[in-house]
């Protein structure tokens, strides 16, 4: 398959002096699930951040490398041009407008929109996917639980009709019935519409069980990458991040 998104030896600072990326390469082939692995602090958020162009709003700025969609360089543009070039970014902590309805907050993405679609459509749309928003059309978000609060978000990336969805840490701070209903959706949606998923997810063990591709990144590089079945056997992997230890078993 082709990359849908490729980065070449990314790096990036903060604040003029923090590095927080150093060499960072990765792609995501069109209609795949990437998950993208390391401990807190990796730089696995910045990398979305990179991506999105949300780096300026936080005094971070790329040095050096490439980010490129389709072929196309997309570094110099705002944010709002990268939404329209296809790529929705739903950040960590889910960060809906929890003053406004859950209607309200999906009319909000259609302004993100890549081509003009029915309201009405892209709303039924989300509403076929997480059934409880529909319920809930009327109440303000931040009457929701958390799961329906994430519900909403990705909702939202839908509303956009993207190409790509940038997930920022889906499973924060949910129950685990939770956490395998929104993930199964992820997957239909990835399976139904085509759209690539890159996935940072603490959870490693959820991440790897629906990707297909992984990379780990420890101190703002790229260090090991393959395929989920690759990284699951390898044993530093079920080590730092599964929680299984092999001389322990053995």
């Amino acid at each position: 398959m082709a990359a849908a998104l490729e980065i070449k030896g990314l790096e990036v600072v903060y604040q003029g002096v923090i590095q927080a990326l150093s060499s960072l390469s990765l792609n995501v082939p069109e209609g795949a699930i990437v998950a993208l692995l390391g401990a807190n602090g990796a730089g696995k958020t910045t990398t979305l951040k990179a991506i999105s162009g949300f780096l300026p709003l936080e005094s971070g700025r790329i040095t050096r490398g490439s980010i490129t969609v389709g072929g196309q360089d997309i570094m110099k543009l705002a944010p709002h041009r990268i939404v329209r070039r296809g790529i929705f970014h739903v950040r960590e902590g889910r960060h809906v407008f929890s003053d406004m309805t859950v209607e309200e907050n999906l009319v909000a993405s259609t302004f993100a929109q890549r081509r003009p679609r029915p309201r009405r459509e892209a709303f039924d749309e989300v509403y076929s996917y997480f059934p409880i928003l529909s319920q809930r059309r009327a109440q303000p978000a931040g009457f929701l639980s958390g799961g329906e609060q994430q519900m909403l978000a990705i909702g939202r990336a839908l509303v956009a009709d993207p190409e790509m969805i940038l997930l920022d840490e889906p499973s924060l701070g949910l129950a685990p019935l939770i956490v395998k209903e929104i993930f199964e959706i992820i997957a239909r949606i990835n399976r139904e519409k085509k759209v690539s998923i890159l996935l940072v997810e603490q959870n490693a063990v959820i991440a790897l069980k629906y990707a297909s591709y992984g990379y780990v990144v420890e101190n703002g590089r790229t260090v090991l990458e393959g395929s989920t079945a690759e990284l699951s056997n390898n044993q530093d992997i079920q080590k730092f991040y599964l929680g299984v230890d092999s001389h322990a078993a053995a």
